[in-house]
C-alpha cells in the first residue's frame, strides 16, 4: 500500500480542516499518481474535495464509524480489518490524520511534497525521517511556485 502526502517543515498537513497550501503542480501529480487506482480517506477528507463528492477516476475507500452510507462512487468501511481485506496493494491513503496514522504501518512506500515552509496546523503525518524504519529512494527539487518553495521526496520502508 502507498500513502502520499504534503507536509510542512514540521510535519503538519492541514489546519481547521483545509490544506496548509495549494500547489498547483503537487495536485497535478497527486491526480497523476493516484488516478486508476484506489485512494483511502476519512470522511472529513472527503468533506474537502469539491461538492464532497468521490474522487474521479478511482475507487474511493471511506474509513468511518459515523458516515450512515456510502455517497455514489465511494465504500465505507466502518473498521480496519474490514478495509485491509478488500483494499487492493496498489492503493493511495490520501488522509487524514487518523486515517495515515491508522495505515502507516501497511504501507511499504510514501510519496511526500515537503513544503519548505512553517504553518500553523492542527494535523501532522508521522515524521518519517525521525520515526526510523523508513529510507529515501527518490528526491525531486526543491521546486518553486508562487513563491513557495517544495521538493518531491519517495520513503520505502527498510527491508522491502
Amino acid at each position: 500500500m502507498n500513502a502520499i502526502v504534503a507536509v510542512d517543515e514540521a510535519w503538519g498537513i492541514g489546519q481547521k480542516g483545509e490544506l496548509l497550501a495549494r500547489i498547483s503542480a503537487d495536485l497535478r501529480r497527486f491526480k497523476a499518481l493516484t488516478t486508476g487506482h484506489a485512494v483511502i480517506l476519512g470522511r472529513k477528507t472527503l468533506q474537502t474535495f469539491p461538492g464532497g463528492r468521490p474522487l474521479p477516476g478511482r475507487e474511493n475507500l471511506i474509513m468511518s464509524t459515523t458516515m450512515p452510507s456510502a455517497p455514489e462512487g465511494a465504500r465505507v468501511f466502518r473498521n480496519l480489518e474490514e478495509l485491509l481485506s478488500y483494499a487492493p496493494k496498489d492503493a493511495f491513503v490520501i488522509g487524514g490524520e487518523s486515517v495515515y496514522r491508522a495505515l502507516l504501518p501497511d504501507c511499504d512506500r510514501v510519496y511526500v511534497t515537503k513544503i519548505h515552509s512553517a504553518f500553523e496546523a492542527d494535523a501532522f503525518f508521522p515524521d518519517l525521517d525521525a520515526l526510523g524504519g523508513w529510507r529515501i529512494v527518490a528526491e525531486e527539487g526543491p521546486l518553486t511556485e508562487n513563491g513557495l518553495g517544495f521538493s518531491y521526496v519517495t520513503y520505502e520502508r527498510e527491508g522491502d
